[in-house]
């Protein structure tokens, strides 16, 4: 099993950072900032449908501060969602809750609709660099837009929906109905994408798997939900999801499933179609590099490890020159999706 930092360093948004941001119109301010959720009146473990404790809190608020928590989320819900439209009377807070267990720290708050009882999550999390460059790496190279807006130290993130990837091994993988073939390919480029960019630590609870109903089957995709491990261990093979021991049944799938060189297939299509939607937005995607290349997201010892484990795996040396972990990043994303041979 892989070896992840239990908890590692926050790094803060800094004002390249900040003004990349504002540029592409992730900044804006916000009505609350993450502190203003962290005093609550009390709180109480929240359990699942079976009774088992979740590892989240829900938070309880005095009255008078509930108020205004409530008009300030709701107006944050409509900036991320509805383009600030102000007309969100019928919308109201349902619940707060806190996780103390991972780096963020999130709250993740749920949103009712009173018309209909419809409801929604977003979340409100600790902003760090590390976690907001995988945000923009997966929006600009993965198949899925993701929304999410920052202001000062604060994060926040559009909830996204699809099942656990551990409920999904456990609970669907044996079903009548699942198209394993599908569900292989579709596996095996999540993994691709992972190791292109350097997303790490994509343990099974660490993604969902959203399934849309086909003419004549199901379509399955995966995506990422937790950012922490953008770019920041120094083993390569944490940023391969194959190697974590709780994908092992994905594994055997796939590999029970697919022979070598279908595997290769998937492995080309998905590399051609992140240079694809890279050649699409060239200056944006030029623009992080410059401003993530500039910054220290990762501890040097690091950083040095991994420029040799990538040299020693791809027999490229051309990692090893790399000064920063967001060099590397980018160095790493141009050499499997525009200077290796893609057959």
């Amino acid at each position: 099993m892989q070896v992840i930092s239990k908890r590692k360093k926050h790094y803060p948004v800094n004002a390249d950072l900040h003004s990349y941001l504002s540029q592409y119109g992730r900044e804006i301010d916000l009505p609350i900032l993450y502190s203003g959720l962290t005093s609550p009146y009390e709180s109480f473990p929240l359990l699942d449908k079976d009774g088992e404790d979740t590892l989240w809190q829900t938070f309880i608020y005095e009255p008078t501060i509930f108020r205004e928590i409530n008009e300030a989320l709701t107006r944050i819900y409509a900036l991320l969602q509805i383009a600030g439209n102000e007309s969100v009377e019928h919308l109201r807070v349902d619940r707060v809750d806190f996780c103390s267990f991972g780096n963020s720290q999130p709250f993740r708050i749920r949103i009712i609709n009173q018309y209909n009882d419809n409801y929604d999550y977003f979340y409100v999390k600790k902003a760090d660099a590390s976690r907001i460059y995988g945000l923009e790496l997966e929006e600009m190279l993965s198949p899925s837009s993701i929304n999410y807006l920052v202001h000062q130290d604060t994060l926040i993130e559009e909830h996204i929906v699809g099942v656990p990837g551990d409920q999904f091994i456990r609970e669907y993988m044996n079903r009548d109905s699942l198209n394993r073939v599908r569900v292989a390919k579709e596996f095996i480029k999540f993994n691709e994408r992972c190791f292109a960019r350097l997303l790490g630590d994509m343990r099974s609870y660490n993604y969902v798997v959203g399934i849309t109903p086909d003419f004549d089957n199901e379509q399955y995709r995966v995506r990422p939900i937790d950012f922490d491990q953008q770019s920041y261990e120094g083993r390569h093979k944490i940023y391969l999801p194959q190697f974590f021991k709780d994908n092992l049944p994905v594994v055997q799938l796939c590999t029970g499933l697919l022979n070598y060189e279908t595997i290769q297939q998937y492995q080309i299509e998905e590399r051609a179609l992140m240079a694809r939607r890279a050649n699409t937005i060239p200056y944006r995607l030029n623009n992080l590099r410059v401003v993530m290349g500039e910054d220290t997201i990762s501890p040097h010892e690091k950083l040095e490890q991994l420029k040799r484990e990538l040299s020693d795996y791809h027999h490229y040396k051309g990692f090893l020159d790399c000064s920063t972990m967001g060099d590397l990043v980018f160095r790493h994303i141009d050499y499997l999706l525009f200077e290796q041979d893609l057959g």
